[in-house]
């Protein structure tokens, strides 16, 4: 019997059986859904997963789970770990979304690069913590309209580096700009371009989890919106940043290599949504476990292998010309 042609394409990452590994009914307190997580690997080997909660109001805050093996027996915030500080921080007046966890090494920190709801519209903004239970923040860092953000864990130059991503008139391309302190920005570069007319990513891209370092280069998951006769479509592509200059797109995919297709990524609040904030890095340092949330609804995991997405992008990359 002949395999479906549909197969003939690499599979880069593949669905734990598990999934969803969290939803709305795991939580200790009530909750509408459960989506967007940041991701990172604690000292002691524990995934530690900062959630986005939305209640029924629609406003979203953060909430911490943890787990042993990264996959179930999750131990649950009793109450949401980051709430929305509206006195001190008005831009978060209409919540706290999608954020993004990178370890600076040099400041013995995680950064937590968030989306604040203003009545601006979606501003970046970040706060440091240790230990994930006590926050300090340096509030806004981008001005509206401006999200899916994330810091690159070490200075390069003498400067840190945060990838973000602006919208204006209905596009939606990648950037970079860097900061000596955290909380001035400045040297704003285009980055990535959303493409234009049929492409998968088409008009509006932006970054998902945070860059990984390989020696070969920032290794860059991102997703790409393409606008159908049904609604928008989220899927994920992958390009390569040169390690001594992540300004430089060294290949970009041209295909996509994730998107949604199970029942949980197709229906929910948002459907055909596979969006991506969190990964952690197996012990053998090439597994790749991608936490994201599905259809805006619920949290999945799936598996890759950081030496396959490379190879692949030696055969289905492009250099990236602006």
């Amino acid at each position: 019997m002949t395999s479906p042609k549909n197969t003939l394409y690499p599979k880069l990452f593949h669905r734990h059986q598990a999934n969803p590994i969290l939803t709305a009914a795991d939580w200790p307190y009530p909750v509408h859904t459960v989506f967007n997580p940041g991701a990172t690997l604690l000292g002691d080997g524990t995934t530690l997963l900062l959630c986005r909660v939305e209640d029924h109001r629609g406003h979203s805050h953060l909430c911490a789970a943890r787990s042993a093996n990264g996959i179930d027996g999750w131990v649950i915030d009793s109450e949401p770990t980051f709430l929305p500080d509206i006195a001190n921080h008005p831009e978060e007046i209409w919540g706290v979304e999608d954020p993004r966890i990178t370890y600076i090494e040099e400041l013995n920190k995680y950064a937590v690069v968030y989306t604040a709801f203003s009545k601006g519209g979606p501003c970046v903004a970040l706060a440091m913590t240790e230990d994930f239970r006590s926050f300090h923040r340096l509030g806004e860092i981008m001005t509206p309209d401006d999200k899916d953000a994330a810091l690159i864990p070490k200075r390069i130059d003498g400067h840190f580096s945060l990838i973000h991503r602006p919208a204006y008139h209905a596009t939606a391309h990648i950037w970079i700009t860097s900061s000596v302190d955290l909380q001035n920005w400045g040297t704003h570069k285009l980055l990535l371009k959303a493409r234009k007319g049929a492409w998968w990513d088409a008009n509006k891209i932006g970054l998902s989890p945070p860059l990984i370092e390989t020696a070969r280069g920032w290794l860059m998951i991102y997703h790409g919106v393409r606008t159908t006769a049904a609604g928008a479509l989220y899927r994920l592509g992958v390009a390569l940043l040169a390690l001594d200059d992540p300004q430089k797109c060294l290949l970009r995919g041209d295909a996509w290599i994730f998107g949604p297709e199970t029942p949980y990524e197709c229906h929910g609040d948002v459907d055909n949504v596979v969006f991506a904030c969190g990964h952690t890095i197996g012990a053998n340092g090439d597994t790749l476990n991608l936490y994201y949330g599905a259809a805006d609804s619920c949290i999945a995991l799936a598996t890759g292998s950081i030496s396959e997405l490379l190879a692949w992008l030696d055969v289905h990359g492009s250099p990236e010309i602006h």
